[in-house]
C-alpha cells in the first residue's frame, strides 16, 4: 500500500527547529515531498539531509515570510521544484511576553510580523495552488493547516499581544474555512497547549525566569512530535472529512 500522501507536496514554514521541523519529518515519512522554509539555511539543510537519507523528498527554501515577497517567492519555488501544493502548514511563530505596561513596541511588530502577516502572505500565496490542487489533484483535496496555541483560547496576564496574534489566528481560520472548505480545501486551526520548543527561550532571562521556566518544572511538556502527529491527522483524513479545530494539551495542562 502507498504511503497515504504519497504524490502530494507540503510546504511548511518555520520548519528550521520544534513543530515545524518535526511536522517535515512526519509528513515525509507519509510520503508527501516538504517544501521546508525558514530564515535559517543550516538547519534546513541538516533537516533536509535527515528526510533525504531516510528516503523522502525535501526542498530548503530560505525565506524571511514577514516579507510578502518573499513568501510569494517561497511557494512559486516550490511549485517550480514538484509542480503541485496540497499542504500549507502556516506553523513560524514567536512569543515575546511580558506587561503592557513599559512593553517595547518593536517587540510587538515583530511578533505581528511572524504570527499574523508571515500567515496572511503565504497564505494567499499559497491558495490558488491549493484550489487548482483540489480540483486537479488524484485525492482532490487539499488542507491548510494554521499553528495557533491554547493562547487563542484563553488570554493571560504577561501575554497580551501574544494572545492578540494568536485569537487573530483562529477567526481567520474560521472565516477562510467558511470561504473555501466547500470548495475541497480544508482549513483547519492546531492549538497545542505548552511543547517544548525553543518558543520561550525568545523572552528575556528575566520573563523566563518569572513566567515561563517554574511551569516548565512542574509540568509534563508535550513534544513537537505529538503536533506533528496531530497535523497528520488533520491532512490525512478522507476527502469528505474536514478537521476544523483541534486543541492538544498536556495532560498536567488540561
Amino acid at each position: 500500500m502507498a504511503p497515504k500522501l504519497s504524490n502530494t507536496t507540503a510546504l511548511i514554514t518555520g520548519a528550521s527547529s520544534g513543530i515545524g521541523a518535526a511536522t517535515a519529518r512526519e509528513l515525509a515519512a507519509l510520503g508527501a515531498s516538504v517544501a521546508l522554509v525558514a530564515r535559517r539555511r543550516d538547519r534546513l539543510e541538516t533537516l533536509a539531509t535527515d528526510i533525504e537519507n531516510d528516503g523522502g523528498t525535501a526542498l530548503v527554501i530560505e525565506a524571511d515570510i514577514t516579507d510578502r515577497a518573499q513568501a510569494q517567492a517561497a511557494v512559486e519555488k516550490t511549485i517550480e521544484r514538484f509542480g503541485q501544493l496540497e499542504i500549507l502548514v502556516n506553523n513560524a511563530g514567536l512569543m515575546l511576553l511580558g506587561p503592557v505596561l513599559g512593553a517595547d513596541p518593536e517587540d510587538w511588530d515583530r511578533m505581528i510580523s511572524v504570527n499574523v502577516r508571515g500567515l496572511l502572505h503565504t497564505t494567499h500565496a499559497a491558495l490558488p495552488h491549493l484550489l487548482k490542487a483540489a480540483e486537479d489533484s488524484p485525492r482532490q483535496v487539499a488542507d491548510i493547516v494554521n499553528i495557533s496555541s491554547i493562547a487563542g483560547r484563553v488570554a493571560w496576564d504577561g501575554y497580551g499581544v501574544y494572545n492578540l496574534t494568536k485569537f487573530g489566528i483562529n477567526g481567520f481560520t474560521e472565516s477562510l474555512r467558511q470561504e473555501v472548505t466547500r470548495r475541497h480545501v480544508r482549513v483547519g486551526v492546531l492549538e497545542p497547549g505548552c511543547v517544548d520548543t525553543e518558543l520561550a527561550s525568545h523572552n528575556t532571562p528575566e520573563i523566563q525566569s518569572g513566567m515561563t521556566t517554574p511551569f516548565y518544572e512542574q509540568t509534563e511538556v508535550l513534544a513537537p512530535t505529538d503536533i506533528a502527529d496531530g497535523v497528520a491527522y488533520m491532512v490525512t483524513r478522507p476527502r469528505h472529512a474536514s478537521i476544523a479545530e483541534l486543541w492538544i494539551m498536556p495532560t498536567d495542562q488540561a
